[in-house]
């Protein structure tokens, strides 16, 4: 079972053996950026990880899954990123169990940072329960398609919302949209340069043993609420093309029903689907 820890930015992947808290892009590091631009913040990163730590007290997981974008530096790692992202993973180690990391577009030489038994997963994704999680900026592995849900990080999903007077509030959101499978399903078998023999779902049974469940897509927000974002109800995907787009190419595929996606805050109030957003 798959279920929003709101009002916070987190999930929860439950059976009946284990609990998996999931959140995505924490982007430690990012207040070094502010700093060489003159903009002096302090670092964020024990806000972070108090709020962290407390789910995991507060429900206890068996295992904690972060879906990507672990340090803000894209290739190199900053001196601070050096010496606070060991320690944040030390210190999570005594509140649970069981860490992975699956790779990020800014997770380039992140595994030194991270202590040996903290498991670092591909971009692609992997499988908890009946959840296939994965970063966003690439393409999903096949294998997730055996799962009901899939979500993902990497958008940090916001909206903006504009009074007639120019003033502007943004809220980060959770975006919940479904998924033509079959679609998807070609598209990462030509991705992955297999040959469809007879259906999509014989194929995906034969490279994979799985079966062709996936209906559901969530994006997560990014777990650090200091970190800015795109707000996408400021994007027309599929209806002028001469706008920017959703980041991530499941997201700007035909198999993802962009427009009619459900957009909550954290709250869990709902906005409407991104269409209307879009157009009011």
């Amino acid at each position: 079972m798959f279920s929003l820890l709101l009002p916070q930015p987190a999930a929860m992947v439950k059976n009946q053996k284990s609990r998996t808290l999931l959140i995505a892009d924490p982007h430690i590091g990012w207040e070094m950026e502010l700093q060489k631009r003159g903009i002096y913040v302090p670092s964020q990163t024990s806000k972070i990880l108090t709020k962290l730590t407390g789910l995991l007290i507060q429900y206890k997981p068996d295992a904690l899954v972060i879906l990507g974008d672990i340090k803000y530096t894209v290739v190199s790692s900053e001196w601070g990123e050096l010496q606070d992202i060991p320690d944040f993973f030390k210190k999570l180690q005594a509140q649970v169990e069981s860490i992975s990391v699956v790779r990020g577009n800014h997770d380039a030489n992140l595994k030194p940072l991270l202590p040996k038994n903290v498991a670092f997963l591909p971009a692609t994704g992997a499988v908890f329960g009946d959840v296939g999680v994965f970063h966003g900026h690439t393409w999903p592995s096949p294998t997730l398609l055996g799962c009901k849900t899939l979500v993902m990080g990497h958008l940090h999903p916001m909206v903006v919302f504009r009074d007639p007077t120019g003033y502007k509030m943004t809220k980060q959101v959770w975006i919940r949209t479904t998924l033509d499978s079959e679609a998807l399903a070609k598209t990462l078998l030509q991705k992955g340069q297999i040959k469809t023999a007879g259906s999509i779902k014989e194929t995906l049974q034969k490279h994979f043993n799985i079966k062709l469940r996936a209906t559901e897509l969530y994006v997560m927000p990014s777990f650090n609420d200091f970190l800015g974002g795109k707000p996408v109800n400021e994007t027309h995907p599929h209806k002028e093309p001469s706008t920017e787009p959703l980041i991530g190419p499941i997201l700007r595929s035909e198999a993802v029903d962009v427009d009619s996606a459900e957009l909550y805050m954290l709250d869990g109030t709902y906005l409407g689907t991104l269409s209307t957003v879009t157009e009011s």
